[in-house]
């Protein structure tokens, strides 16, 4: 563990009607830590980061965020989502606005920062992903990876202390995965706390400092990169790596 714990989980499950998508998971991030979640479509690994952005209310069990439990019904979503921001498969930039203003609008009306301060941010984090030519363009003018480029741009611009990736790279031409992974790894490079759902497995056990294999709603098996790649305890983590992991 690098630093100190800044999210932690206890007994989490999320039930939608009769249906148990997730069972009593239990984890912890902290500061530096970038976790890859792995495991086949239908585990309950995109329901996890969506309980922790609170975009879903856990059923039952406690996110815990410096301590604080954040899924309490009190908890001011917004400004608790500047900081663990999420970067999602479908981009969702603003249509309407340019690259440069999907990057300003969180800061001015979240953070409250005045336009002069948002901008030099908003232009710093763009230029950081390669996306600085592209400050005038409109989403529909730009390819799914200078997208996916254009919202983490946006998500680092709120300045959070942990960014959770769902599947960034799964509505990518494979040609644009790379571009968007290499940004990736530039940032876990830099210290940033990183929550990622993956399907990529090379980058999972590459770049990750913790890995945690999910099926049918409940961690499997957890570690860190070289043990779960070379060698999972679990019968499950060993049959799903093994079609991954060919050649």
């Amino acid at each position: 563990m690098n630093g100190e714990q800044v999210i932690r989980i206890n007994h989490l499950s999320k039930t939608f009607g009769k249906n148990v998508v997730l069972r009593d998971i239990d984890f912890s991030v902290s500061t530096g830590d970038v976790t890859c979640i792995i495991g086949a479509s239908g585990s309950g690994k995109s329901t996890l980061l969506r309980c922790l952005n609170l975009l879903e209310t856990p059923t039952t069990g406690e996110i815990l965020y410096h301590g604080e439990n954040i899924a309490d019904v009190n908890t001011n979503a917004a400004a608790y989502r500047a900081k663990v921001g999420m970067v999602f498969q479908t981009f969702n930039l603003f249509n309407n606005m340019t690259v440069l203003e999907n990057c300003m609008v969180g800061q001015t009306k979240v953070l409250k920062k005045k336009k002069e301060e948002a901008k030099e941010s908003a232009l710093a984090f763009l230029k950081k992903v390669g996306m600085a030519p592209y400050i005038n363009a409109k989403p529909r003018q730009l390819s799914g990876g200078q997208k996916q480029r254009v919202a983490i741009a946006r998500a680092l611009a709120m300045e959070p202390e942990l960014l959770l990736f769902d599947e960034p790279t799964s509505a990518l031409d494979p040609q644009m995965v790379g571009e968007v992974l290499d940004v990736m790894k530039e940032l876990a490079q830099d210290g940033l706390t990183m929550i990622i759902v993956t399907h990529e497995m090379a980058f999972a056990r590459d770049v990750s400092t913790h890995v945690v294999y999910m099926a049918d709603g409940i961690i499997e098996e957890e570690g860190d990169p070289q043990q779960i790649f070379s060698n999972p305890q679990n019968p499950k983590t060993k049959e799903f790596l093994s079609r991954f992991m060919k050649g």
